[in-house]
Formats: structure tokens, sequence, C-alpha cells
């Protein structure tokens, strides 16, 4: 859209937009930010556009919000603080549930907006949004669980007792790739907690984090406890979110050297820090593993979101005894994988989320084969942002796709022999997020699991991810927990208060 367009034929191109977009409830796609209740527009009225990866186009203008915005988000915040701290944990379960059980109404249209600028299959996107549903019913029940302690005093008349209290404004900054669950994941626990949150969702991805927000109103949750500052300028957001003293928690999920950074940055305030960054997850298939399943595992764990996932399969190592029949039988399933458009039915593998995404995937797999990969499927950006499922063999140490986060639906295989090496393959990096291994003797699986540097393992499965369990790695790949009961615990303070005279 030409910047020189009239309000007037502005107008009718956004009803064009929406009427193209025919959702059930036209309300639920917002172009504003959300500050203290209120849907603001930036200042001066700036806005950028979010874009279907799938067709290139435009989907709609959204506020194109910076420093000032964020800094009267963080205000509303602040102000929104004693009210929500003063709530029982039960009053903020309910409010909680209710945003969940909108989320599900709304279950569809949210979907839909979730493809059309995600570019994932709906089937994958109705899963994502039951999957970050999931994370609010966990903590509206865990923040009625936040016990502390009465320690035995050694003096007599004393009375030692142990409290927890929310760690007060959070900042939470989400990514492109799953723009519901990673929201949840952060804004669910930080409510139970009694904290407020100022959300910057991804600049590629901000309408299903502000659909979310107009639900979390309508579920009754006050004004300036949930607020979301969208803007294409990620950098001056949150270098506003870690500077102000008045943000006492950051919460982010992204790549390392962004969140290294912002670590660096919340250093002069000493902010408590939850970070869940890259990763390079091996997927290991010993001789003994049931091929068929090991195979089912790899297609989820790599091709699921077209590769575009944190703790997906990024370096495959396969034992030499088996290494031709898998490879067959992966690269067999991956050709039959049907990429498109993700709201076009039976669509499995989506776009990739831009034009950079798409230029690195095709510069790693002409690196490889440069050095000696082989193409068995695949291998070909295609018009769009699209890149055809691809299976590579013969991967090396010193090829770019063997230590780089791939992020796209590529899959590359090595070939070991005995288990000490490939522990020792698998360990070689700096990143410990996630990682997968098959095989069926029960004094390996042992071993290997607990010889593996990462947070998560995989044993004879491919995805791993529920809201009952810890979210998180290792090294490089972050600091704290998301999910499970550890997930709230980022956003407490532990309190100790001796009385005495008792």
């Amino acid at each position: 859209m030409p910047a020189t367009l009239s309000h007037i034929n502005l107008f009718f191109w956004l009803y064009h937009l929406f009427s193209m977009l025919n959702l059930k409830d036209a309300a639920l796609l917002r172009h504003q930010a959300f500050i203290n209740g209120v849907w603001v527009s930036a200042h001066p009225a700036h806005t950028f556009p979010v874009i279907n990866p799938a067709t290139q186009e435009p989907i709609a203008l959204v506020a194109d919000c910076a420093e000032e915005e964020t800094r009267q988000a963080i205000l509303a915040a602040q102000a929104a603080l004693p009210n929500w701290r003063s709530k029982t944990a039960l009053y903020r379960a309910q409010l909680l549930l209710r945003w969940r059980d909108l989320i599900l109404e709304n279950l569809d249209d949210l979907a839909y907006l979730l493809t059309l600028e995600q570019g994932k299959p709906l089937t994958e996107a109705k899963a994502e949004i039951k999957y970050g549903a999931s994370f609010i019913d966990w903590f509206a029940a865990e923040g009625q669980r936040i016990y502390g302690d009465i320690i035995p005093a050694q003096t007599p008349g004393l009375r030692l007792l142990v409290t927890k209290q929310p760690v007060g404004v959070v900042g939470a900054i989400t990514p492109w790739n799953f723009p519901v669950a990673m929201v949840t994941r952060k804004v669910a626990p930080a409510l139970a907690a009694a904290c407020t949150v100022i959300l910057k969702p991804s600049e590629e991805t901000p309408l299903s984090a502000l659909a979310l927000a107009e639900l979390a109103h309508r579920a009754g949750i006050p004004s300036g406890v949930l607020n979301v500052v969208t803007g294409k300028n990620p950098e001056a957001i949150g270098k506003t979110l870690t500077e102000s003293p008045l943000v006492r928690k950051l919460s982010f999920t992204g790549s390392t050297a962004v969140g290294k950074h912002l670590l660096q940055q919340c250093a002069n305030t000493v902010k408590k820090v939850s970070l869940e960054l890259g990763g390079n997850a091996p997927f290991i298939v010993f001789d003994d593993a049931d091929l068929d399943d090991a195979v089912q595992g790899a297609i989820q764990s790599k091709f699921r979101n077209a590769g575009q996932t944190c703790v997906c399969a990024n370096r495959f190592f396969v034992q030499k005894n088996i290494y031709p029949a898998f490879l067959e039988k992966l690269t067999e399933s991956a050709r039959q994988l049907k990429l498109g458009d993700g709201c076009e039915p039976n669509t499995q593998i989506g776009p990739l989320i831009n034009q950079k995404a798409l230029l690195k995937i095709t510069n790693l797999v002409s690196d490889a084969t440069q050095k000696g990969a082989k193409i068995h499927t695949g291998g070909n950006p295609l018009t769009g942002f699209f890149f055809e499922p691809t299976v590579l063999s013969d991967i090396t140490s010193d090829m770019e796709i063997y230590n780089t986060e791939i992020f796209g639906p590529v899959a590359a295989i090595s070939v070991f022999d005995t288990e000490a090496d490939v522990i020792q393959r698998a360990n070689d990096t700096t990143y410990g997020l996630a990682a997968y291994f098959y095989g069926r003797d029960i004094g390996r699986v042992f071993r290997v699991a607990e010889a593996l540097e990462y947070g998560m393992v995989g044993v004879n499965i491919g995805v791993i991810g529920t809201a009952a369990a810890p979210f998180g790695g290792m090294k490089e790949s972050g600091i704290g927990r998301e999910g499970s009961k550890y997930g709230i615990d980022g956003f407490l303070e532990i309190k100790y208060t001796c009385i005495a005279g008792v």
C-alpha cells in the first residue's frame, strides 16, 4: 500500500482487508496497542504492515509504538499492581480460567489469524492455541499453590516465616514462531503470581497477541494488568523495558544473541531474568531403535512449523548399521509432505516467515552441498517464502548447517559408530536446549539421557512440550524454566520474616 494514500482510501483498504479476513468475530482483529485497558495508536500515528508469508500480501496495519508508548505501559502496569496484588489467588484464577474459556470459544478465528500472520497450517495453529490455553489452565491452579514455610527456630521466642510475593512489573518479549503459546506461557504465570505485564510481541506476528489481549479484557482482567505494545523497532521497546527501574523482571524468548544483549541491559537494574534462547538439538538413532517410530518422530520434530521451532531436531546422528535404511525411510516420508498455504486443506508445511529466513536456508543448503553433502529430496526455494522439505546426508562438522540453528525444513544427517562418540558430538555445542534419541536398550536409555547436556531430553518421542513439564535449557540456551510447577517461581520473590517476643 503506497504511503501517500489518503485517509479515505486507507479506510476502504482496511475495509477490504476486514471483509477478506472473514472472521466470525471481527473485533478480534486489532491494530492498535493495548495500554491501561484502552486501544491506543502510536504517537505520531505511525503504523507498519503485517504480512502473510504464504501470499506476501498485507493483512493489517498495526501501531508502530516505541519508547513513549512503552513508558506509558510501564506506568499503567505499576499503577495496576497494588490492586491486582491485593486480590485473592482464587479471584485471579477465576479470571484466568474465563480468559482460557474465551480463547477456546474463539478457536477458529484465533487459528485463522495465527495462520495468516505466521504461515503454519491451520491444524497446527489450532493445536498451538489449545496448547497455549493449557498454560492458562495450569497456572490458574498453580497460583493457588504458592506456599510458604514456617522454619523451626533455634532460639526460643522466635518465629521464622517464609512467604512468596509477586516480583512486580514484568516485561515479556515473545517470538513469531509460536505467537499464542509463547504469550500464554509467560503471561499466565505472571498474572497468577499477581504480577502485571507489558508484552512486546514479535513485529512479524502481533495480531495473535492483540486478539489475546482483547479476550483478556472481555474476561475481566483489570486495566493495566496486561498491556501489549506493538512496534517494528524491538530494540527501542526492549531498551525501555530493560532500563526502567519499575520493571523488575524480563522474560524473553528468542535468539541467543539478542538474549545476551538484553541480559547485559538488565544488569544495571539487577532485574530477574528468564531467557529461552536458541538450540542445536541432536536427534540420535541407535541401531536397536524401532526405525518406523524413529522416522515418525523425526518428521514431527524436524518439519513441524516448517522446522521453525527452537526445540526441533537440528543435527541427525544415525548409527552406521541402520544409516541406509533410516535415510531411505526418512527421505520417502519427507517427500510425501504437502507444502502450501496454511489456510489450504491438507497443507502439512507452510512457508518460512520472511525473505531473510528463506535466504538463510538456501545458503545453508548451498554451503553443505558444496562441501560434499548429498540431497536426497528437496533442496530448492520456491516462489514466495517456501522451501522444499529437504533431506541431506553426509553432513560433516565443517559445514555451516552443522553448527547453526537451521530454523527451516532441512534434515541434516550424519553417521556415527559408538555411543561414546555420539554423546561427545551431541554435546559439542554451546547450546543445550533439547535433545532426542531413539533406542530400546534400557541401560542405554538411562546412560544417554543423563549424559546429554540439555535441559530437555525426548526418548523415543519427537514432541515433548506440555504445560506440566519444565521448559528450558542449559549453557547458552537460556536461564530459568517455563511451564510446570517451576514456571511460576521466576515471578516470585522469597521473603523471610523473623518475629521475636512470641
